[in-house]
């Protein structure tokens, strides 16, 4: 499976952003997606999960009430909408694939989209 992420950008400080990654391969449906995130001098974090399904979904707290992750099986693709938007969600956004829900476990990785909030 190959992921691109796309759809960052610079935005106001409670304003809102929907990423997009959209998968190559017949197989995009069997697998569990995520969105991670990675700050300027900080490791890489988990931000929310979906299930191959789209049933099931982990949120961190942190983003909990304001991300919204989605996915659509007939185009390969899992969105992520961010509302209420805060400079600490200030990241470049990774998308990937895993066997599984999960905050640990991925095999695959797209390549990132910035994502920019201003205060």
């Amino acid at each position: 499976v190959q992921l691109q992420a796309f759809g960052g950008g610079l935005v106001q400080a409670g304003g809102s952003l929907r990423l997009s990654c959209a998968a190559s391969g017949r197989t995009f449906s069997r697998y569990a997606m995520g969105w991670f995130r990675q700050a300027p001098g900080k490791e890489r974090e988990f931000v929310v999960a979906i299930s191959w399904s789209g049933v099931s979904t982990y949120y961190v707290d942190s983003v909990k009430g304001r991300f919204t992750i989605s996915r659509d099986n007939a185009k390969n693709t899992v969105y992520l909408q961010m509302n209420s938007l805060k400079p600490e969600d200030t990241a470049v956004y990774y998308c990937a694939a895993g066997p599984h829900i999960s905050a640990y476990e991925y095999d695959y990785w797209g390549q990132g989209t910035l994502v920019t909030v201003s205060s």
